[in-house]
């Protein structure tokens, strides 16, 4: 499997941004979970309004989590880290250094792919790292049985006919005004049955 469209959409993405790395991934969610990981973050807080899989990364890492109000647009930052959940942002320069920003490739999103995420940031070893998480802990383009693995990875890629799909609309896509999301889109999530235990 040939990643030569992957690493040429990241390079799209992460220019459009003006963020230095960008790692594709096969969700933002995954995006964000990576970065969780990554950054071993803990005794943190979800907005009550977002996506229903982002507070469910609480129980999935086993963190020390809870609910708090954040009034939002385009974006917000995962309280007591520098994990930045831009699933719905579109717009240019709009990184912001020293983050982990994720961004969401979902079919309502504005480069509507179908699937797929990526993290922005501007720290190189964190870039090699998470590249190296997202595909089973391999290097990319270069046969497993010849690397010596020294991280554990998960299934998260993007797929090459993802991001070749990607590129393809990226033109059409970059100009135009996206839709402008906020807290106000999504239900209150402490209300539903999962997460009552956290009120």
């Amino acid at each position: 499997m040939s990643f030569e469209k992957v690493n040429q959409f990241e390079n799209v993405i992460s220019e459009f941004f003006n963020s230095p790395y960008g790692i594709a991934v096969d969700s933002c969610t995954h995006a964000l979970e990576l970065c969780l990981r990554l950054t071993n973050a803990n005794n943190i807080k979800f907005p009550k309004h977002t996506y229903v899989g982002v507070p469910q990364l609480g129980f999935k890492l086993n963190l020390n989590w809870s609910f708090e109000v954040v009034k939002w647009k385009d974006f917000y930052y995962i309280n007591n880290t520098n994990i930045i959940d831009a699933a719905v942002l579109w717009k240019e320069n709009a990184y912001m250094q020293g983050t982990f920003m994720c961004i969401s490739f979902q079919f309502q999103k504005h480069l509507n792919i179908g699937r797929g995420g990526i993290i922005l940031t501007d720290d190189k070893r964190s870039y090699e790292l998470l590249k190296k998480m997202s595909y089973d802990g391999r290097i990319r383009d270069k046969p497993w049985r010849n690397q010596n693995i020294d991280c554990i990875g998960y299934h998260y890629y993007m797929p090459p006919e993802d991001a070749e799909k990607g590129i393809k609309i990226f033109n059409e896509k970059k100009n135009l005004n996206p839709k402008a999301w906020t807290y106000l889109d999504y239900p209150d999530l402490s209300k539903m049955s999962l997460f009552l235990n956290k009120n």
